[in-house]
């Protein structure tokens, strides 16, 4: 029986309110930081603290070469990035044929996915919510294993060689997103190895390692040309200031290089963005003037912040700082809507896995800059 006209539009309407409060659902659990797109209540320019993007913004010799090269978009960029992967090559001293370059790390993340389907995945959480996303986005399910906040958030390396056992993969960040933990390269070692028995893949996101003067007690970018089930991730996003352009690679066995990178479409990185990482590499006073001011203003503003009342903090060890706000009595989105009538974003933690509501992050900037969040946040507390 053919349905009426009416009945026809109610039931539309009906899967629409549907597909939106689903649409509303996901961004919810899995929203990001960074989302200036909304004006401030005074109109001006958002302090934005909820990114974890490097404080002294685009290097000079990156900028310079966006000016430069600005007519370059007029033509296709390289279709594989085959410069990039020179460049990234020689900087991290890694072979070129095992690299894959995209735009951004995380689209690599969601590549692996595409051409390795995983039932089931281990997520040492709390972690950045896009490994779970690119999970589910080929039908597989997380398995999480949980990192304590009473023991610092340390990583639970014996739940998850156990977890191992019943899943096709691990996605390990190092350090890790949002708490900051670090996993020295014995322990990921020791994952590995574990892994390796049950047949189970290792992607290790290292994705704000570069802002770590001592990365090379951590890096593990030499072990996926000795183990085939390693994949390393990493990001030029943060470190070189280039969200609105996004490149990030990875390093696999040549194996997976070709398999994966039938997986990925033609030009995906677009030609300012390889530009711009060729002359990033090249950046090293940059490098250090960076590794040197997150190093002195991540203590700076811990010790601002343990002085407010209430707030706790995880030590940080790169470029961003977890709180927590349950001696405030307020939870982190009441804290986080008292900052933004300031003009100011952090990141509200709560849609983190294994993180409550009384927990949020906040990105280390310059002096200035954090200054003005530690006022804030003491006018709102």
């Amino acid at each position: 029986m053919r349905s009426s006209p009416a009945g026809t539009e109610a039931g539309a309407g009906d899967d629409k309110k549907r597909s939106d409060s689903s649409e509303v659902r996901v961004l919810k659990q899995f929203a990001h930081g960074g989302n200036i797109y909304t004006c401030s209540q005074d109109g001006k320019k958002w302090l934005d603290f909820s990114a974890n993007i490097n404080p002294l913004g685009v290097a000079p010799g990156v900028r310079q070469v966006l000016e430069h090269r600005l007519d370059d978009i007029a033509v296709y960029p390289e279709p594989c990035g085959e410069r990039v992967k020179q460049a990234l090559a020689a900087h991290y001293e890694i072979p070129g044929a095992a690299i894959l370059v995209g735009n951004g790390s995380t689209e690599l993340l969601y590549t692996y996915f595409h051409t390795y389907p995983c039932r089931k995945t281990v997520l040492p959480v709390p972690s950045f919510s896009e490994y779970e996303r690119a999970v589910r986005a080929v039908g597989g399910t997380p398995v999480y294993v949980y990192s304590r906040r009473r023991r610092s958030f340390a990583f639970p390396l014996a739940e998850v060689c156990k977890a191992c056992e019943r899943a096709e993969c691990v996605i390990i960040g190092n350090p890790a997103n949002p708490t900051g933990t670090l996993i020295e390269r014995e322990q990921l070692m020791y994952v590995i190895q574990q892994a390796q028995k049950w047949h189970t893949d290792v992607l290790i996101d290292e994705s704000f390692l570069d802002f770590l003067p001592t990365a090379e007690q951590y890096t593990v970018l030499d072990l996926p040309q000795r183990f085939e089930h390693v994949i390393v991730f990493r990001s030029l996003t943060h470190f070189y200031a280039l969200p609105g352009l996004r490149l990030g690679f990875a390093v696999v066995s040549k194996r997976r290089a070709a398999a994966m990178q039938q997986h990925m479409y033609c030009w995906n990185v677009n030609i300012l963005a390889q530009h711009a990482g060729i002359a990033a590499l090249q950046e090293t006073a940059y490098a250090e003037e960076t590794r040197r001011v997150v190093a002195q203003e991540k203590q700076w503003l811990r010790r601002q912040l343990q002085a407010l009342p209430g707030l706790e903090t995880v030590k940080p060890t790169v470029n961003f700082i977890l709180l927590h706000t349950s001696g405030t009595g307020k939870t982190a989105a009441e804290l986080a809507a008292g900052l933004r009538e300031r003009g100011i974003l952090i990141r509200d933690g709560s849609n983190f896995a294994g993180l409550d509501p009384f927990t949020c992050r906040v990105a280390v900037k310059l002096r200035s800059e954090n200054e003005r969040l530690v006022q804030a946040l003491e006018s709102v507390i």
